[in-house]
């Protein structure tokens, strides 16, 4: 707990220096070349270009605001979004608190206490399982038994989150490849652990070692889209996003999310519907409304139950919530070989991408508009809870794959 706060907090304070880029869309029949000459032309600094939504990101430290107004007078300009720096995981407050940022000497207060109380109580060693467990969350949705029919083999799986530890034992073999959307390089690496934990929830290895997964035959794939304080911009995010529909991903799992969207997402959300990709997202943490990109209509929103069957208190809720799933306690992999027990809507989110893995594995060439209907149908609706908290309620493995 100690370290997940000291993280939001250098994470805070990093965005809160952070120079705030632009997102520029432009009209449908502009090129690629065109949008970044009139970028350039009106004194931006062209950073990233994202052909899927007509759009290029600039950055210009003191000139960005400047650039952005000039850019508002041309024709070919549709519209300018906002491209904060925020943090993912831990401030996707739906009553819009995470872009209001405490005061920097505030911060470093906190980080001074947090470290003090760090030395007092150090965090303990990860532990590793004898023999194969299987989390109480894999055999709720029976995953297990499923596995006769479908692993999911085939399935293209991306995880979009913190990167994957890529040395992992119950992740190499089935982990193909990847990309860095922070650093725009190869290397997808984890330095936060987040990504690699709900990479385990979805696909860890049936190789009687540590955990398993729901789906342990997919080819998994990781897209690093926030750093190590689980930070990141909007068009990071989105960057990740369509590389998915780039590289033909089948299903995107997302356990990530902010109070507040933009326009921007929005149209990346559409283009993976478009390209056939079923996006699996985190409805969010908030115990009240659904976070962002959950509550768009082309994502497949998950909520958070617990062991006993009931909504996860913290678990955002709302029409938009698909369906729910295990999401407390989740026990899974982590950075550095080993693992860890973690709750939240994260948690339950992979448990449904590897479902939907499962239900794809059977049903080649599904999109996502029958994705989310087989999952409303292969559901049972946990008694006492109200639907705007479970949508169709659980998801099962074994009427997935009938």
């Amino acid at each position: 707990m100690v370290r997940g706060l000291l993280l939001v907090m250098l994470s805070v304070l990093s965005t809160a220096a952070h120079a705030e880029r632009r997102i520029v869309v432009f009209q449908p029949n502009t090129s690629p070349a065109q949008r970044v000459a009139l970028a350039q032309s009106a004194g931006g600094t062209v950073v990233r270009e994202l052909p899927l939504i007509n759009a290029v990101v600039i950055d210009h430290p003191s000139q960005v605001a400047a650039a952005a107004a000039k850019l508002r007078t041309m024709a070919e300009v549709k519209r300018i979004d906002l491209d904060p720096k925020i943090n993912w995981l831990s401030m996707a407050d739906a009553r819009g608190t995470d872009f209001a940022l405490p005061s920097a000497s505030g911060i470093m207060k906190g980080i001074a206490a947090l470290k003090q109380k760090q030395a007092e109580e150090p965090a303990p060693a990860p532990t590793v399982p004898a023999g194969q467990e299987t989390p109480w969350g894999i055999a709720r949705v029976q995953a297990p038994a499923a596995w006769a029919t479908s692993r999911g083999a085939g399935v293209k799986l991306v995880v979009i989150d913190t990167g994957i530890d890529r040395t992992h034992p119950e992740l190499s073999g089935i982990l193909k490849g990847g990309w860095n959307a922070v650093t725009k390089t190869d290397d997808f690496n984890d330095d936060n652990g987040h990504g690699t934990h709900c990479s385990g929830t979805i696909a860890a290895k049936d190789d009687n070692a540590g955990v398993v997964g729901v789906a342990p035959a997919i080819d998994l794939y990781g897209v690093k889209v926030l750093d190590a304080n689980g930070s990141g911009t909007f068009d990071d995010v989105i960057a990740g996003m369509l590389w998915a529909v780039e590289n033909k991903m089948e299903v995107a799992s997302m356990s990530l999310g902010a109070s507040r969207g933009n326009q921007a997402l929005a149209d990346a959300v559409e283009a993976m519907r478009k390209g056939g990709v079923i996006l699996i997202a985190a409805a969010g943490n908030s115990g009240s409304s659904v976070g962002f990109p959950a509550a768009y209509p082309g994502a497949i929103a998950i909520a958070a139950s617990d062991s006993g069957d009931k909504l996860a208190s913290f678990s955002s809720r709302g029409p938009e919530v698909a369906v729910i799933a295990p999401g407390v306690a989740v026990k899974s992999t982590y950075m550095g070989g080993g693992y860890d027990t973690l709750s939240g809507t994260s948690m339950a989110t992979p448990h449904v991408a590897g479902l939907t893995a499962l239900y794809v594995a059977t049903h080649k060439g599904a999109t996502p508009a029958a994705a989310r209907a087989a999952l409303a149908a292969a559901s049972a609706k946990l008694p006492g809870v109200p639907d705007i908290g479970q949508g169709a309620g659980l998801p099962l493995a074994t009427k997935l794959v009938k």
